[in-house]
């Protein structure tokens, strides 16, 4: 049966860690040290991962994934308890996303140890730097990997929340070289690297730029001191969108504006560099992951919501490996702000859908 103090004191414990993206370590530790008292057999990958198995396993394996890793503001979290609600008292983040999904699968686990459930035929899945473009899924080797179905919670909230769909996600990155000068003695003999930004993002779409497509310069960087003609800056942006179309036609709005603007500033020259960091995907009806998830609802007595993200998660890789994959809720709302916050009732939710999934499926 799932224990709300101990489920409450588990998701404080794991969001008291500092786990920024690519310091997950203590978390890993953490979540380690409770697997191994449960008898799972556990694998850290070359990239740090966690991949953790039932000693009894098959290729059969039903898959359950969430990632260590937090965005910033995210360091000395101190998490207060209200009533029903879970926040953070300073400014910074909670570590809902995706410390939550952790604390789920967790709870579940320890339930079923409690009632002396053979644990069998289960992998775990637990990744790094899911947010920064889902680089510890990228990095698994998935030939290693038991199991064509997975849930992964690391949704929005409540966990009959489905996420039935997820955009391409195309980053770039944009170099601007100038020239420095002195800016009280010959600034004329400068070439400013932020006047050519300006120029070159002026030309640039921003914000949403229809229902299934984001654009978005995230970063800027340049520039030494305030009394010298800038020379270098360097833009990080992103686009999002589910049609193919609108990306190649994104993708050449870039490269247009580039060329545009080194035409228009004479000596001004900028280098572009994008990549695809994940593909899109839509859930079909017959996504065995869903059925799973589906019918497990049904027992607890959950709706089922399903609803498109403009966000990734490492559902998009693991689609694209061949594992049919669903990203439930996990109880969190304010994702990626200080007004993060976590309802203990859903969390719940979160940890019995977990409980009843191992249950009916290993």
């Amino acid at each position: 049966m799932i224990n709300r103090e101990r489920l409450t004191k588990t998701f404080c414990d794991l969001v008291s860690i500092d786990s920024p993206s690519g310091e997950e370590e203590k978390v890993r530790d953490f979540i380690e040290n409770k697997l191994l008292k449960m008898g799972f057999q556990i694998n850290i990958d070359s990239y740090g991962n966690l991949i953790a198995n039932t000693e009894k396993s098959s290729k059969e394996n039903i898959i359950l994934s969430a990632h260590m890793d937090t965005v910033e503001p995210g360091r000395g979290i101190i998490p207060v308890v209200d009533k029903d609600t879970i926040y953070s008292k300073e400014d910074t983040i909670l570590g809902g996303d995706c410390k939550a999904g952790l604390t789920g699968i967790l709870e579940a686990l320890d339930s079923l140890k409690e009632n002396k459930h053979e644990l069998k035929n289960l992998t775990l899945i637990f990744t790094r730097e899911e947010e920064v473009a889902l680089q510890g899924a990228r990095h698994l080797d998935f030939s290693k990997i038991n199991g064509k179905k997975a849930i992964i919670f690391d949704g929005e909230g409540p966990p009959s929340v489905i996420t039935s769909s997820s955009p391409t996600y195309v980053g770039f990155d944009i170099e601007i070289i100038g020239r420095a000068a002195h800016a009280g003695v010959e600034p004329e003999k400068g070439i400013s690297a932020i006047k050519i930004a300006t120029n070159l993002i002026n030309r640039l779409p921003q914000g949403r730029l229809d229902e299934e497509t984001t654009f978005n310069i995230g970063r800027i960087e340049g520039g030494t001191v305030r009394n010298a003609v800038p020379s270098n800056l360097y833009i990080e942006g992103e686009f999002r969108t589910s049609s193919i179309e609108t990306m190649d036609n994104l993708n050449q709005s870039l490269k247009t504006a580039v060329e545009d603007t080194m035409n228009e500033i004479e000596e001004s020259q900028i280098n572009l560099k994008s990549e695809i960091q994940f593909e899109k995907y839509t859930i079909e009806k017959d996504n065995s992951a869903l059925k799973v998830v589906l019918n497990s609802l049904d027992k607890l007595g959950l709706t089922p919501t399903l609803k498109g993200s403009g966000g990734g998660t490492d559902g998009n890789i693991f689609m694209k490996n061949d594992i049919e994959s669903v990203v439930i809720g996990m109880g969190v709302k304010g994702m990626h702000t200080i007004n993060e916050n976590v309802s203990i009732p859903d969390l719940i939710d979160c940890a019995n859908l977990c409980e009843n999934i191992i249950q009916q499926n290993t």
